[in-house]
Parts: C-alpha cells; structure tokens; sequence
C-alpha cells in the first residue's frame, strides 16, 4: 500500500483550521442568538454548509495522497455544497424537513470522517481525534432522526454545541496536521 504524502498534508493545515474556526462561529452564534427565528437559521445554517463544503473541497483538492486527491473529503465537500444550494433555493423548508438535512448531512460527513481517520491510523498520532469527530457526527445525526420533534430552540442549541465541538476537534486536528508540514 502507498502511503499518504503528509508533508503535502501538513503545508496545507490552514484549510482544516479554517472549517474548524467557521464551525465554532457558526456553533458560537447558534448558542448566543437562540431567538433567531427558524427561516433565519435555515439560511444560517445553508451558508455555514455551504462554507464548510466548499473548504472541504479545497482541502481534498490541495491535500495529495499519493499525487491523488483525497476523495472522502471531495465527497464531503460535495455534500455540504449540495445542502448549501438545497437550503438556499428552498429557505420555508419546514424545521422537520431541515432536521433531517442536517441529520444526514452529519451523519454522511461522519462516515467519511471516520474512514479517513482509519486510512491515517498509521501515518500520524492522534487521529483518533478526526475519527472521535466523525462519530459525534454520526451520533448527532442519528440523534435528529430519532428525536425529531425537538423544539425549534433546543434544535439551535443542539446544533450550536455540535458545531462548537465539531469546530473544536477540527481545530485540534489541523495542529497535529500542522506538525507533520514539509521542511
């Protein structure tokens, strides 16, 4: 098996930086403004989406394993690209129908996070801490699509504290990608 160019990886730690400073703002906002009405946090929630997505596609783009992109993060970015546009061409989406959005876009992302963690398992230390974000999103998705009759403040709060945590652990990932940067 070949293994993943983290040199290239490493130079490029600012894209996962970024998703993970957007996410906390995104979560930080969520938390602080709960009285946004419902229609505001669709948008709200289709920009961060969208934002997230198109970063992921950068960083699958950029990021080389093997002089090849990294797919799962392409797919990733694809998906949250996809649930951008979505949200933006219908904002009256109803919460349930936004619940479930959300719920699979966290869960699809958890996946693909967690198969990139296993794929880096041997390359770099701490990976389980991609993997450890990929199964809160998992979780948090399957969560929505089991509890969907939340109340529309505790959904903001919900999905403040994921992004928060979400943001959290990307930041954390990023630094130890940081440290893997060519000389």
């Amino acid at each position: 098996m070949l293994e993943p160019q983290w040199g290239d990886i490493g130079r490029h730690w600012g894209w996962v930086a970024l998703r993970g400073v957007v996410a906390i703002l995104f979560g930080l906002m969520a938390l602080f403004m709960p009285a946004i009405t419902l229609s505001a946090l669709v948008l709200v929630w289709g920009a961060f989406a969208l934002v997230d997505g198109v970063l992921a596609l950068i960083a699958g783009v950029r990021i080389r394993d093997n002089g090849k992109p990294l797919w799962a993060l392409i797919i990733v970015g694809l998906l949250g690209v996809a649930a951008g546009i979505v949200t933006f061409l219908w904002p009256g989406l109803t919460a349930l129908l936004l619940l479930y959005i959300i719920a699979f876009w966290a869960i699809a992302a958890g996946v693909f996070q967690v198969i990139a963690a296993i794929r880096f398992r041997k390359e770099i230390r701490n990976e389980w801490l991609l993997g450890l974000s990929g199964v809160v999103s998992i979780l948090f998705g399957a969560m929505l699509v089991v509890q969907p009759g939340a109340g529309a403040l505790a959904l903001v709060w919900v999905i403040g504290i994921y992004a928060m945590f979400f943001g959290i652990l990307l930041l954390v990932f990023s630094l130890r990608l940081k440290q893997h940067r060519a000389p």
